[in-house]
């Protein structure tokens, strides 16, 4: 069976080398090109070009590796695994959830926010969606190559899904942010924080290990989190002006 091997060069901190066999890798990386094509498929009123959202996408997938170097440092700064609650929670708010929400929110800002083509609020989710999704994949294929079929199957029911949710949760109020101008800081920060609160109280139920049903919680909260994303995509659906122009 075919394997393919991957290589991440990162100065003074060794080198990221995945080597994965085609199922695996297919199994890493369906995941998150579906939900691209599902948000794309959402985007109904006025559908982005191709160019930005795969360079949204790839982007956000070369931004896994700096992230992951940052997060080794973290994890060897810390200790693994994290046996104390506080360590588990400086490690998820502090190191997780801030580095990888706020690369993807730059990435946002200076890829597709002051561009012409983002002309809707949906814009935003979709194109937050689509870095998250490229991050989420390379993400994955890094797992996968280092903790085999089991670890990648959960991801891809549970991390996948999660970074959905973030994405959704910053893309809304970056859509809102982008036409008001008066409010525009204000709802940037808004989206950021939510996303960055989100993702630590995520990973902290799933790293913590005090009890598995705090686990099975933050599973259930994720899913329940995703319900009500699914209301926010609509929201901005509803709200499209390009609707009317649609329905005529």
């Amino acid at each position: 069976m075919p394997r393919f091997c991957l290589f991440f060069v990162a100065a003074n901190t060794g080198l990221l080398y995945i080597n994965v066999d085609l199922p695996l890798l297919l199994l890493a990386v369906v995941p998150g090109l579906l939900i691209s094509y599902a948000i794309f498929r959402a985007d109904k009123y006025d559908r982005e070009p191709l160019g930005p959202l795969l360079l949204c996408f790839f982007m956000g997938a070369a931004t896994t590796v700096p992230v992951v170097l940052i997060e080794r440092w973290a994890y060897g700064w810390i200790g693994v695994p994290p046996f104390h609650l506080g360590q588990t929670a400086i490690l998820a708010f502090g190191i997780l959830a801030i580095v990888e929400e706020v690369a993807k929110f730059l990435l946002l800002l200076l890829l597709v926010y002051p561009r012409k083509f983002f002309n809707e609020p949906l814009d935003g989710i979709v194109y937050a969606v689509l870095i998250a999704m490229g991050f989420a994949t390379l993400e994955n294929v890094v797992y996968a190559g280092r903790f085999g079929l089991h670890t990648t199957l959960v991801r891809a029911l549970t991390a996948v899904p999660a970074h959905l949710a973030f994405a959704v949760i910053q893309g809304y109020f970056a859509g809102l942010a982008k036409f008001d101008p008066p409010n525009e800081s204000r709802l940037l920060l808004r989206g950021l924080v939510l996303a960055i609160l989100l993702h630590g109280s995520y990973d902290l139920l799933i790293m913590q290990n005090l009890s598995q049903w705090l686990a099975v919680v933050g599973t259930l909260a994720l899913y329940g989190c995703l319900v009500y994303c699914s209301h926010l995509v609509r929201d901005h659906q509803d709200h499209s002006p390009f609707r009317n122009n649609d329905d005529g």
